[in-house]
């Protein structure tokens, strides 16, 4: 690799995800947060910027409320939380491109 070579090519969305086991201490709920994080990623309107991007979990799911590490119910709450957190993601124009 060239020392002046990008980390990530100039094109494209790269998405990344990091889900502390302090917040989800069984790694089935982590693997499930990712990939829940992955899924609704890919189906934002507009598209994300053609850049990397990380979603990190910043806090914990009650455990008293989500027994099941894989339930519907835990799930649909990460969706709908990602859905508003991408809802607010704004594109950015750079130079007369968006």
């Amino acid at each position: 690799m060239a020392a002046n070579a990008p980390l990530f090519p100039s094109h494209g969305v790269w998405m990344g995800a990091m889900v502390p086991k302090r917040w989800a201490k069984r790694a089935v709920t982590r693997n499930t947060i990712k990939r829940q994080i992955y899924a609704v990623s890919q189906g934002v309107e507009p598209p994300l910027q053609a850049a990397a991007h990380v979603v990190r979990l910043r806090a914990g799911f009650d455990k008293t409320r989500f027994i099941s590490a894989t339930s519907a119910v835990l799930k649909a709450a990460v969706r709908a939380e990602l859905q508003q957190l991408f809802s607010g993601v704004r594109v950015r124009t750079v130079q007369g491109v968006a």
